[in-house]
């Protein structure tokens, strides 16, 4: 259990991580005019998280969960993979990247990385990692609970990016003189 719980406080520290990144990409943002949207739902989404880094050791100690190798270790993979692929969204958007969505009008939008093949990569990482993390040690309740979770957050997250892309990418018309 005490080294699941470092593997919960290693994925903590990513996350906080990212939010430094966050804050430096927010003021980067700002400074050219970027548009936030969406900050209704935001609070659920660090709470949802925030349960899924509390929830997965507790579900584990509470519930005397087993470490099961078989399930393990190919979630370890997936974990990892999940983190691969997050980080690597975050160097293809470069400045652009954030928890929240905000976006700069003007710039086009990025094609490169990840975000060659898919819209919304950086969610996909996030699935697999709700999933992966509380498995690695058969944490299945909390496994589930994030999945339906962060389902139902993912399709409200996903439109209001789109609608915010859409608005930054239209060029406006100039009004004639």
């Amino acid at each position: 259990m005490i080294w699941y719980g470092l593997l919960v406080a290693a994925v903590a520290a990513e996350r906080g991580a990212e939010l430094i990144v966050a804050r430096r990409n927010e003021r980067w943002s700002t400074a050219r005019g970027a548009m936030v949207t969406g900050q209704g739902h935001y609070p659920a989404m660090v709470a949802l998280h925030t349960g899924l880094l509390i929830g997965s050791p507790a579900e584990v100690w509470l519930a005397d969960r087993p470490f099961v190798p078989a399930l393990a270790w190919p979630m370890l993979a997936v974990l990892a993979a999940s983190q691969a692929l997050r980080w690597w969204c975050i160097a293809a958007l470069g400045s652009r990247w954030n928890t929240r969505v905000i976006v700069v009008p003007g710039l086009p939008p990025v094609t490169g990385g990840p975000y060659r093949r898919l819209r919304h990569p950086n969610y996909v990482a996030v699935v697999a990692e709700g999933m992966a993390l509380p498995l690695v040690h058969t944490a299945w309740i909390t496994a589930s609970v994030f999945t339906v979770l962060n389902a139902a957050l993912l399709t409200v997250r996903i439109r209001c990016e789109n609608r915010a892309l859409a608005a930054a990418t239209t060029p406006t018309t100039p009004t004639p003189a």
